[in-house]
């Protein structure tokens, strides 16, 4: 297994999610930790409440043990990435949701990616599911998303943020591996990592469609004065979030742009369930929820998703822009955000890591 670090550049997690070859550098997992050789012996909701969220993010963002090719005496014993046995020479990968991300990925799965196996998905329309896996050239089950850990290793959740909870407690209550995306339903349930380590099970958080958090994690190590994140989308990427329908908030013909929230990552993650969960994954790799600020802008002058990440450290000063591409299928998502978990899959099955 090789290792090669970033060094002083920043940026790894995004340049990989556009060259998606046979060697992974995606620096999700992170590859200098593990989750059962943290120093503290503290559950997670005790380092949530009592050392702050470097401590738990380390338990999201530097995973455990990654697969590795094994000799053929062997090659049936390989180890999951929570370190726990599995009886198999291919990752099993579900699905739970087969939207625009959902059947980028498992489209991805079934064209082939070494050490990756397809092996269940689920969705809110079942019947269109199986006729979409039709097309497909080894077609899964089409499941309920509660049943989907049972026929895989690795779960990816791509749901909406109300059924994040009962996946991730299906999946971490067998010590499965969890890759959520709806990272900012994570935030209130500490809970979930105590289960996770009960059980043996590893929550990976992917970069999405985010940039630059190999950085931002390096920073975290020494003094951070603030991380902030100033989110731009089209108006109609924003429209019926819960923030502006509470607030009665209209993003309707407007001709200039316009700041519709500011306020913490954990606010926004609460108001934009479904529009930024890059401020969740933000905060968790830097200084935690509620000191990380974030702004939020309906802006009708842009036609891509666009995040700035601007980080004052100790360390360095950072300021990082990323124009994302709407999918076709749902302007709320980025086309990065499937790259970014096929990247991160990929890793877990290659000898190579390139990031922090």
């Amino acid at each position: 297994m090789f290792f090669v670090l970033p060094s002083q550049l920043i940026g790894f997690d995004v340049l990989v999610r556009y060259s998606l070859g046979p060697v992974s550098i995606n620096p999700f997992p992170g590859p200098t930790r593990r989750t059962g050789k943290q120093s503290t012996a503290l559950p997670p909701a005790a380092l949530w409440r009592e050392r702050g969220w470097r401590a738990v993010a380390s338990l999201l963002l530097y995973p455990a043990r990654p697969l590795r090719q094994q000799p053929k005496a062997v090659k049936k014993a390989r180890l999951r990435p929570s370190g726990v046995t599995i009886l198999s020479a291919q990752i099993r990968v579900a699905i739970a949701g087969f939207g625009a991300i959902g059947f980028a990925v498992a489209e991805a799965l079934d064209n082939g990616i070494g050490g990756l196996e397809l092996a269940a998905v689920s969705a809110r329309d079942a019947a269109r599911a199986q006729n979409r896996m039709s097309a497909f050239k080894n077609p899964v089950p089409v499941l309920p998303f509660t049943d989907l850990a049972a026929q895989a290793d690795v779960v990816i959740e791509c749901l909406p943020a109300a059924h994040f909870a009962e996946l991730a407690v299906s999946v971490l209550g067998r010590g499965g591996t969890l890759i959520p995306l709806s990272v900012g339903a994570l935030l209130p349930r500490p809970e979930l990592i105590d289960l996770a380590r009960a059980k043996g099970g590893t929550i990976i958080v992917p970069t999405g469609a985010l940039l630059g958090l190999d950085a931002v994690r390096a920073c975290a190590e020494g003094p951070v004065e603030s991380v902030t994140l100033v989110t731009r989308k089209p108006p109609g990427g924003l429209a019926g979030a819960p923030h502006l329908v509470d607030n009665d908030i209209s993003v309707e013909n407007l001709t200039e742009p316009k700041l519709v929230f500011e306020g913490t990552a954990r606010d926004g993650a609460r108001g934009f369930p479904a529009n930024v969960n890059v401020g969740a994954a933000l905060s968790l790799a830097g200084i935690g929820p509620d000191k990380t600020t974030l702004q939020i802008w309906a802006d009708p002058t842009v036609t891509r998703n666009t995040h700035t990440v601007q980080v004052e450290a100790d360390a360095a000063r950072l300021t990082m822009t990323i124009e994302n591409v709407p999918t076709e299928e749902n302007p709320k998502t980025g086309k990065i955000t499937a790259l970014s978990v096929l990247a991160t899959l990929r890793r877990m099955a290659g000898p190579l890591r390139v990031g922090t």
